[in-house]
């Protein structure tokens, strides 16, 4: 037996022992997970530093802050999401309890992403714990000490049958994904991400794929342009452009395109320096297949700031590009790197019809101070997230489901949504035997008057206050015992 399916038949056989059902076990291992992130919190940006420079105070505001306030907000709000949960009912099923109960799916596979390891790792495992479930974690080999750090410090923090990592690179990854799980959560590239769909598909295991895409950036002509381009710079460099909602390209009219060029040339100044090879703020591409990668992505653009690049180090200097042609080699795939490509397009028609040849992104960001431009932008066009006037602050929202669409993925997750996507929402109708007069409608032999009856009841719903569910179940009572023992016989 590999060690993956020893890993996955532990954690199966923990399940099944149902300790991870109760929600006083949740908690306390939510809990133990939080502790983690205030004691090992030099652990984890140490090894961050050496995977993608990230500093220490930016692995705090990009990584785990964001869990520490999901985590806060599961212990919280856990009794809540985990309660049955009360639904319309018709007059058929008046008289019966009927309710949605939320019950752990079982067994999950988390497979992480390297560009964000704690975040996009550790935050489906919060929603994993938090509905009752086992979860195998593995992290992206990728991200080689982080990885290491995770396989050494999550066993001694949750339970380590329960919620084992197993690291490795595709090999491991393929011999988990012949394993048996309940539900697949995949951060990644949608070429992985057909992967784990065939995989999956084998079991008929659902997925979520977090996947990515294009993610278009329109400028109105008639915005604050100065504060535009600091907040989408901000979107676009952070993390050295290797994050999935970063804006991947502008669209704007040509008249401003100097002025866009100039403003992000100053907001990159104004965050990462005069040299931003030095500024500790400013992170590195995760390896040099990617740096080449990147970098050719260049050639046959026209470079208006930035464009170097030092192999040896992974640096990779905030680059704009000028009058980029849709066929153009960096219109062709997801960037994620520092590379910010301009296409001038003749307004707002013109952008969205652009948008909607390509696939659907998994952002989607406008800038306008015009809301018909806003509602346009979003109203005729398709995205996982919309944004106006800002970049990336949605993924912050755990009251906003983050997800893709077609392309850019399926299922979403954070908060509640998280929960949900990985409970089983099980519908349950529980029914005393009385009152059977009331069924006789259904019962054959079936006449026209026992279906007007059924029609009656069967599509009357009431949404009442608890008096009034009272009263008319009281009268339904009577009107039952009277009425349809008398005349549906």
């Amino acid at each position: 037996m590999s060690r993956e399916q020893q890993a996955v038949a532990r954690a199966r056989k923990a399940f099944e022992t149902g300790r991870s059902r109760p929600l006083e076990y949740r908690i306390i291992q939510l809990k133990n997970l939080q502790r983690l992130f205030i004691e090992r919190e030099k652990d984890i940006s140490d090894a961050i530093k050496k995977d993608l420079n990230k500093s220490e105070v930016g692995t705090q505001l990009y990584e785990t802050m964001g869990l520490e306030g999901e985590i806060n907000l599961a212990i919280r709000k856990l009794k809540e999401w985990a309660a049955p949960r009360p639904v319309e009912k018709n007059l058929l099923t008046l008289s019966d309890t009927v309710y949605i109960q939320p019950e752990p799916l079982g067994l999950v596979l988390i497979i992480g992403a390297w560009n964000y390891p704690w975040a996009v790792t550790i935050q489906p495992l919060i929603g994993a714990i938090a509905a009752g479930n086992a979860a195998v974690v593995k992290p992206s080999e990728v991200c080689v000490h982080t990885a290491k750090v995770m396989e050494d410090l999550l066993p001694l923090y949750i339970d380590k049958e329960l919620y084992p990592v197993v690291t490795g690179g595709v090999a491991e990854t393929q011999e988990l994904l012949r394993q048996r799980f309940d539900y697949i959560f995949y951060t990644g590239n949608g070429t992985v991400g057909k992967v784990i769909m065939e995989a999956a598909a084998k079991h008929l295991t659902p997925v979520t794929l977090e996947l990515g895409g294009k993610s278009p950036c329109y400028i109105d002509k008639n915005c604050d342009i100065s504060i535009a381009c600091r907040r989408i710079t901000w979107g676009k460099y952070t993390n050295c452009g290797q994050t999935c909602i970063a804006p991947d390209y502008i669209l704007c009219d040509p008249s401003i395109q100097d002025r866009v060029i100039e403003e992000v040339k100053k907001s990159i100044k104004d965050f990462y320096t005069e040299n931003p090879k030095t500024c500790p703020d400013y992170g590195r591409i995760i390896n040099q297949r990617h740096f080449k990668r990147i970098m050719a992505l260049v050639g046959d653009s026209t470079v208006a700031a930035g464009g170097d690049g030092d192999e040896s180090d992974c640096f990779i200097a905030p680059t704009v590009l000028r009058d980029v042609k849709p066929d153009a080699k960096v219109m062709q795939e997801e960037i994620f790197g520092p590379i910010l490509p301009i296409l001038p397009v003749s307004g707002l028609d013109e952008a969205i019809k652009f948008i909607n040849k390509g696939e659907k992104p998994l952002a989607l960001y406008v800038f306008s101070a015009d809301e018909k431009v806003i509602s346009r932008m979003r109203d005729e066009t398709s995205s996982g997230g919309f944004l106006a006037n800002d970049c990336l602050v949605h993924f912050s929202v755990s009251s906003l489901p983050f997800g893709g669409v077609g392309n850019s993925g399926m299922g979403c997750y954070h908060g509640k949504f998280s929960f949900d996507q990985l409970s089983h929402l099980r519908g349950c109708l529980i029914k005393k035997l009385k009152m059977e007069g009331v069924n006789n409608m259904r019962y054959p032999p079936h006449t026209p008057k026992k279906l007007g009856w059924a029609r009656f009841f069967f599509l009357t719903t009431f949404d009442l206050g608890w008096a009034g569910r009272m009263l008319l179940l009281a009268l339904m009572a009577v009107v039952a015992a009277f009425v349809l023992q008398k005349y549906i016989r």
